[in-house]
């Protein structure tokens, strides 16, 4: 019997007054009188002790939002996205519900069997990260490995911007190579202006300075005066975003039926970066979007600025006389880079006043040549003009 009907019991029963049973029990005299309240009300069984949990929670978790939590667990899941609490948060506010906190989220994934137990991970705060200020400050490069549905191995290139992450392309090719650098990020610089530096590693599609040398993409970098950073040899980790990016990408094409064929692959590819682009929170953005921060802030470019942002790349093939021409504005031009290279396939890299020539195997500039709308043949600027300069 507990105490508290002991209490009671003796007071209707055996005729103690409130005061004696305060004494003897230990009760004060107004929980008792509480207590006797209560009997009159509801009998002996009312008189024990009461749960002080409330009857309602209005934080309590409705079904449907617990439902929806977990759809979208699985549904993200299967999109190859990005699944976890700080993930499902954004889309339920975006969805008009009251978003419960990541911790309450991570539970109920966990009451429905959706989380599995993992090793302890590095803490957040042994990682430096390093993030430019602007949008257009610092492009990161760099091109992965991905496989088709008979096994053929692609290789896909990537630009994306360091601020924002904001992915400004994403390419597949057979092989990527130094013109391909060249004409991806000409293509980007005509859409997004130029940045002011880029960031890749000391692959030959990027650099030649291992080789004392310079490739086009170093040329190009040096004529509109954007900076060039290089990540230290076997030291993946200072391209940390887009080393990330790839584990995100490689996510989704497995969560995707094996495409059949290159241009299969870029349809999936462009697919991921619109939703990767415009509506992926990102954890590292504030659970914004990276297009959202991209057009946010103010934009870097060159300490050096450009004549002109519309450039334009065209493959062709130097003739037997070591000649190639161009035509602009009707009119046909020609160009010497040499007859040691008659037969090689070029790229030339073209704006409103330059002509730049590259080997497409090895992305070694052979040329350039000024603009001269007036002239038929324009020389080549790296070599000295010889005995008829004039000569038109």
């Amino acid at each position: 019997m507990s105490k508290q009907r002991v209490v009671v019991l003796s007071i209707v029963h055996q005729g103690l007054t409130v005061t004696e049973a305060a004494r003897t029990h230990g009760f004060s005299r107004a929980h008792i009188y509480t207590l006797l309240k209560r009997y009159q009300e509801g009998g002996l069984d009312a008189v024990e002790p009461q749960s002080s949990r409330p009857k309602s929670s209005p934080h309590a978790l409705s079904d449907e939002l617990r439902l929806r939590i977990i759809q979208l667990r699985i549904h993200l899941d299967a999109e190859g996205l990005d699944h976890g609490p700080e993930s499902i948060q954004p889309f339920l506010t975006t969805e008009g519900f009251t978003a419960p906190s990541t911790s309450t989220i991570r539970r109920v994934l966990h009451q429905a069997g959706l989380i599995t137990p993992e090793p302890k991970k590095r803490p957040k705060s042994s990682f430096l990260s390093f993030e430019a200020d602007q949008p257009n400050e610092t492009w990161q490069s760099d091109f992965t490995h991905w496989s088709l549905a008979d096994g053929r191995d692609i290789e896909i290139i990537n630009w994306l911007d360091d601020h924002s992450r904001k992915l400004l392309s994403i390419t597949a090719y057979d092989r990527i190579t130094g013109p391909i650098v060249v004409e991806t990020f000409t293509a980007n610089i005509n859409k997004y202006g130029p940045p002011q530096s880029t960031l890749t590693d000391n692959g030959v599609v990027y650099t030649a300075r291992f080789t004392k040398g310079k490739n086009a993409f170093e040329y190009f970098l040096a004529e509109l005066g954007i900076v060039q950073k290089n990540g230290k040899p076997y030291h993946p980790q200072t391209q940390g975003k887009i080393e990330r990016f790839h584990q995100t990408l490689k996510k989704r094409l497995r969560s995707r039926e094996p495409a059949h064929t290159l241009a299969e692959l870029q349809q999936q590819l462009d697919e991921f970066q619109a939703i990767y682009n415009h509506h992926r929170p990102h954890r590292a953005l504030g659970k914004r979007t990276p297009e959202e921060v991209y057009q946010a802030g103010v934009k870097a470019h060159p300490v050096k600025e450009s004549v002109s942002h519309d450039w334009r790349t065209r493959y062709d093939k130097v003739d037997k006389g070591g000649k190639l021409t161009l035509r602009r504005a009707g009119k046909l031009h020609h160009m010497s880079v040499g007859a040691a290279h008659a037969g090689e396939e070029v790229l030339m890299l073209i704006d409103q006043t330059t002509v730049i020539v590259t080997l497409q195997h090895s992305g070694e500039v052979l040329s350039q040549h000024h603009i001269e709308p007036e002239r038929n043949y324009w020389r080549d600027q790296l070599k000295s003009p010889g005995r008829w300069p004039g000569l038109s």
